[in-house]
């Protein structure tokens, strides 16, 4: 994806076209990184969205709305303070880089009015928005803080004086002239590939747009630059040079490009010939290109992304949970032999006067055996033979002791591993982040996660519902996504007479028929077996055990977490799931 300087220069045309003279009338920050400005001119509501995410930073008009925090951030506090109801000036790009500026009037606490300046700067991981006095260009703050340990070259800190980032001595491919061409040209060292040229040397130009120039002059774009004779050079500047007049004119063409399966190869702010013709789409506006591409972009990596640190929180969690388990049956396997001991006791006690003193072992006949077989008998040579006798019967008492502990704590341990499996599960087939939040608030609860201020405040987020099928003979079959909607929808939402469905020894969804007093049909049977299969673990399996009960048999696990439960009286079905089976079942969209 290229968000280069092309990109931006045609983003701020469009928002100095629709912005400029507007109002700020509300300030979100949906995300740590991520802020949403309502502008309100000539009528209209406009939300320019601005992100310094890592993977997707971007600026530019979206249609859609977002979820916002209970309470908002620090930063997003501080905008509203000193950009709440201040009116647009003026925005312009930084030379030709990657750079926006904002600059936005408003009201001081005194009254008075003062100009500030939102400056965006659109640099991968160095992304930021900082908020600057922009007469003193003194930095108020910024989304992310950039100390001296994170840069030495740039610090972004309140207080200190703004500058914008080096420009690593490239050329503004709209000041430059032909004879700045030919001399970069020349300098370049012979085995330089013809498309790194543009980018190397030419500010806001990006891989993309470089190889777009070869592809029209017909030209390999690795091939070297020495390789290049006077025609191609000249070839070369005339397409570069007819790309920045229609920079410098505004004449662009926002597109986006996808492959034969959907997805999106490409997209800018002119046509891209390299790609054919096929599955372009072609917009007026850049934003709404960009709203297109990044929308699902950014969601399906801020999925990623929290989904990764969640499940390595569960999956450390869930190693423990084993390494304990494998332990404690060891231990039970210990103390399961623990009659030895009392043998041991019982045979120094009866051979008192035959035991030698000071003696590390002693061979002594056992009554117990029917053939009176000898058998010896470790001894501590610090301890007296009565001492040696009580030690032994002390041992067989702990360990007699023990075995009836250590069943109920393997009995608790396996409960844990059982639900942080499901915990995983449920992770890995979340589609939404508010699936994730939903997991995290669980974890938290059952105290796997330290809880922080924010979430210790309650949520106003609307919690996600559970999947919602119709079957063929239209019956209603629910399926839980997680384990806060599998207690709900099988302990608070169904009936008695309800029929309850899960796979069979694995992590998976509860699946619920809502009977309404009606017998259900095997094919309405199979369907929800189906889903409960895989919406499962064992979803990659040819032949999937799904259990199935009326609602009344099951029960919460005693002392069981979360969604864990035991159930009796069921049957068994066995089904093939398949995304091709599932799909043929009819989903509706709550």
């Amino acid at each position: 994806m290229s968000f280069d300087g092309v990109v931006t220069n045609a983003v701020s045309n469009e928002l100095s076209a629709t912005l400029l003279g507007g109002r700020v009338d509300k300030i979100y920050q949906p995300e740590d990184d991520e802020i949403i400005l309502n502008i309100r001119n000539k009528g209209k509501n406009f939300r320019l969205l601005i992100s310094a995410s890592s993977h997707n930073p971007r600026i530019y008009l979206t249609e859609h709305t977002t979820k916002n925090p209970a309470m908002p951030p620090m930063f997003c506090m501080l905008l509203r303070k000193h950009l709440g109801s201040g009116t647009i000036l003026d925005i312009k790009q930084e030379a030709f880089d990657r750079i926006l500026y904002i600059d936005i009037s408003s009201i001081d606490e005194l009254g008075s009015l003062t100009e500030k300046r939102l400056v965006v700067e659109i640099m991968g991981r160095h992304s930021n928005i900082i908020l600057i006095d922009k007469d003193s260009k003194i930095i108020i703050d910024s989304i992310k803080r950039v100390n001296e340990e994170m840069s030495r070259v740039r610090q972004i800190l309140p207080g200190l004086k703004y500058q914008a980032p080096p420009s690593q001595d490239k050329k503004n491919p709209l000041t430059s002239t032909k004879e700045t061409f030919l001399n970069l040209i020349h300098k370049e060292k012979d085995k330089t590939a013809v498309f790194r040229f543009f980018y190397f040397n030419y500010m806001g130009i990006s891989p993309l747009i470089s190889k777009e120039i070869c592809f029209n002059v017909n030209i390999d774009m690795d091939r070297s630059i020495g390789s290049l004779n006077k025609e191609d050079i000249d070839a070369l500047y005339y397409h570069f040079s007819e790309l920045v007049e229609k920079i410098k004119e505004g004449d662009f063409t926002p597109v986006y490009i996808k492959d034969d399966q959907g997805k999106i190869l490409a997209f800018y702010s002119f046509n891209l010939n390299q790609f054919g013709k096929a599955n372009k789409h072609f917009s007026d506006s850049i934003s709404n290109i960009l709203d297109l591409v990044y929308r699902k972009k950014d969601i399906n990596d801020r999925l990623i992304q929290r989904a990764g640190s969640l499940r390595r929180i569960v999956q450390t969690q869930l190693d423990r949970a084993l390494t304990k388990y494998g332990r404690q049956k060891d231990e039970l396997i210990f103390s399961k032999d623990r009659d030895k001991f009392k043998v041991y006791a019982d045979l120094i006690s009866a051979y008192l006067y035959k035991m030698p003193e000071r003696a590390k072992e002693v061979k002594l006949e056992n009554f117990y055996d029917e053939n009176m077989a000898t058998i010896v008998v470790p001894l501590d040579e610090k301890l007296t033979a009565v001492e040696n006798a009580q030690k032994y019967y002390k041992k067989y008492s702990k360990l007699k002791a023990a075995e009836k502990q250590l069943k109920r704590l393997i009995y608790i341990t396996r409960q844990e591993v059982d639900y942080l499996e499901n915990v995983l599960f449920s992770i890995d087939n979340s589609t939404s982040l508010e699936d994730l939040n939903e997991i995290r608030d669980e974890l938290v609860a059952e105290g796997y996660i330290r809880s922080s201020k924010k979430t210790k405040k309650k949520s106003k987020t609307k919690a996600s519902k559970p999947y919602h099928y119709l079957s063929q003979d239209n019956f209603n079959i629910y399926v839980g996504r997680n384990n806060r909607q599998n207690e709900h929808l099988t302990f608070r939402f169904s009936h008695r007479e309800d029929l309850w469905l899960h796979v069979q020894n694995m992590p998976g969804s509860h699946v619920i028929i809502k009977r309404n007093n009606q017998e259900i049909p095997d094919s309405t049977l199979e369907e929800a077996a189906l889903l409960a299969a895989y919406f499962s673990k064992g979803r990659q399996d040819s032949k999937v055990a799904v259990d199935y009960t009326e609602r009344k048999n099951v029960k919460k696990m005693p002392g069981g977490k979360l969604g864990m439960v035991i159930y009796e009286n069921f049957k068994t079905i066995f089904v093939s799931p398949t995304k091709e089976a599932v799909k043929k079942i009819k989903k509706v969209e709550t």
